[in-house]
C-alpha cells in the first residue's frame, strides 16, 4: 500500500464517501463517532483509521495508518528509522519539521503535505495524513463524484 501526500493512501482518495471506501475494502471491524461527530472506520487487517468529517458531509479526510507493509515514495516506513524516513521525505521537497514530544512518543508534522511521522525509540510507528486545504477554508477533494 503506498502513501500518496495530499491524495490518500493506494486508491483511497480523499474525500470518497463511506461507500466508496467499503466498495474497495469492505465493512468495517469498527464503526464508530468521534467527539466532533464525525464517522471513524476501523480496517484491524489493514491497521487503518479512517475519519469522514462531519462538516463535510462524511467525505473522506484523515487516515492513519500503522501497518508495516505501507510505503511512502516506494520506500516502507513503519518500523524504519526516522532519520532516513525523514531524509527520503526531505529528498521529496518535505523540509520543514514541527516537532512535538508526549513522553516517548515523537510527533514530526508536514502542515504543507499534512503528514505526521509519529516515532517511539527512533523508529517510526505510525503515519497521519490529511486531506490538504486550500483556498483557506475549502478542502482540496481528490475523488470527484
Amino acid at each position: 500500500m503506498e502513501l500518496k501526500p495530499k491524495f490518500g493512501l493506494d486508491q483511497l482518495l480523499f474525500g470518497m464517501k463511506q461507500k466508496d471506501v467499503e466498495s474497495l475494502f469492505g465493512k468495517a471491524d469498527s464503526v464508530f463517532k468521534d467527539e466532533d461527530d464525525n464517522q471513524i472506520l476501523l480496517y484491524n487487517a489493514f491497521k487503518a483509521r479512517l475519519t469522514f468529517y462531519q462538516e463535510e458531509d462524511f467525505k473522506l479526510g484523515y487516515i492513519i495508518i500503522s501497518n508495516p507493509e505501507i510505503r511512502l515514495f516506494n520506500q516502507k516506513v513503519i518500523g524504519q528509522d526516522l532519520i532516513e524516513v525523514k531524509s527520503i521525505l526531505e529528498k521529496k521537497g518535505f523540509t520543514l519539521f514541527e516537532e512535538e514530544v508526549f513522553d516517548s512518543v515523537t510527533n514530526y508534522f508536514n502542515e504543507e503535505n499534512w503528514i505526521i511521522l509519529q516515532a517511539e525509540f527512533g523508529q517510526v510507528i505510525k503515519v497521519e495524513l490529511g486531506a490538504i486545504i486550500k483556498n483557506q477554508d475549502e478542502f482540496d477533494w481528490k475523488f470527484k463524484t
